[in-house]
């Protein structure tokens, strides 16, 4: 019998094990943190799984996002999860959503699940999650990483604490790397992901003591432990019931006229039209672009070194998948620079085949 193990323990049994057919958990991100998480809910025979990821597979996902191999370069995350976990076991009920989760989806997609995973690497989306679980009367199992340490929690959890207790100031776009930007060792997400199962496991059972109220952060490189405890700010839930969604739009999409897709900037370079070039991506990031003056400015550092940039014309703004360019764009929009500014759609993910890659 498939839950056999799990079935012999005596806080699940048969009835733990038929709460779990009928659990229905979202995860948000099928990413480093999600692809571990969802094989162990799937194997363990949680009823439904939900899958929000609009992200494709590339070759550099694969030292961390488990679910996937070379074969899946180019193809959907959440539609090549379904195939994964279907194969893991098939009695699971596996939903894909191939989009990005935002303001205007969230409530349709959220509607009707017991527990949401946040497997996101971007700290804005992790208070449309909050304000969303808080809105249906959801959990929300929070995770996150940075280089070497990561951090579990359970939220909004038999009116415990929500994400806005433990953080009541939003951060300003670009303020935080993601792991594109400050590196991840891959074992890492696989620990922290497991952690976000297992707590979903108990609100799933009812069992043991869940992370709602502590935030547990954990250090594999020194393996060190320790528990942050934090209260809920009834302030900061009024907050987030009274939040309006709709304003929490997904930052991969540009406005139209504002960006550049990879075939016109290519037909521009071979053209020799004089647009300039800022690559914001951190110094270390590949692959390079082979085309003479790129300027490099790391977004964390733009404010602060705007009197580098030309003084006006057309410039394209570059990241690796063209979300760290969209918050450039808009910073310097907002520094009311004398420049035309355009997002490289994709970034130079969606630029590798162009033989001005070095």
């Amino acid at each position: 019998m498939r839950y056999a193990r799990q079935i012999a323990l005596p806080n699940v049994g048969r009835d733990g094990q038929q709460k779990l057919r009928a659990a229905k958990v979202l995860m948000v991100g099928a990413g480093g943190l999600g692809c571990p998480a969802l094989q162990y809910l799937a194997a363990a025979g949680v009823g439904t799984l939900g899958i929000v990821d609009g992200d494709h597979v590339e070759l550099s996902n694969l030292h961390r996002q488990t679910l996937f191999t070379a074969g899946d370069i180019g193809r959907n995350k959440a539609e090549v999860a379904v195939e994964r976990l279907h194969a893991l076991n098939p009695d699971v009920k596996l939903v894909p959503y191939p989009e990005h989760l935002d303001g205007h989806n969230a409530a349709r997609i959220a509607a009707g699940y017991d527990v949401v995973i946040d497997g996101t690497d971007d700290p804005m989306a992790r208070y449309l999650i909050n304000d969303l679980c808080v809105q249906l009367g959801i959990p929300f199992v929070h995770g996150s990483i940075h280089r070497f340490a990561g951090q579990v929690s359970v939220l909004n959890y038999q009116g415990g604490p929500t994400y806005r207790c433990l953080g009541p100031d939003q951060p300003a776009a670009g303020e935080f790397p993601d792991c594109a930007q400050a590196g991840v060792l891959g074992v890492l997400p696989g620990i922290i992901g497991t952690v976000q199962a297992s707590e979903a496991l108990k609100i799933i059972l009812g069992i043991g003591t869940t992370l709602s109220g502590k935030l547990k952060v954990i250090d594999p490189l020194q393996w060190e432990e320790r528990t942050i405890a934090f209260a809920r700010n009834e302030e900061q839930v009024i907050k987030a019931r009274a939040s309006d969604l709709h304003t929490f739009m997904p930052e991969q999409n540009c406005d139209t006229g504002s960006s550049i897709d990879a075939a016109q900037l290519m037909e521009w370079l071979a053209e020799g039209q004089r647009i300039h070039l800022l690559d914001v991506r951190e110094l270390h990031e590949e692959p390079a672009m082979d085309v003479p003056s790129v300027l490099r400015i790391p977004l964390g550092q733009l404010l602060g070194r705007l009197d580098e940039l030309p003084a006006e014309g057309t410039l394209v703004v570059i990241c690796q998948h063209g979300i760290r360019s969209k918050r450039a764009m808009d910073l310097l929009n907002k520094a009311g620079l004398p420049l035309r500014i355009l997002n490289l759609e994709g970034g130079m993910a969606a630029f590798a085949s162009s033989k001005h890659i070095a």
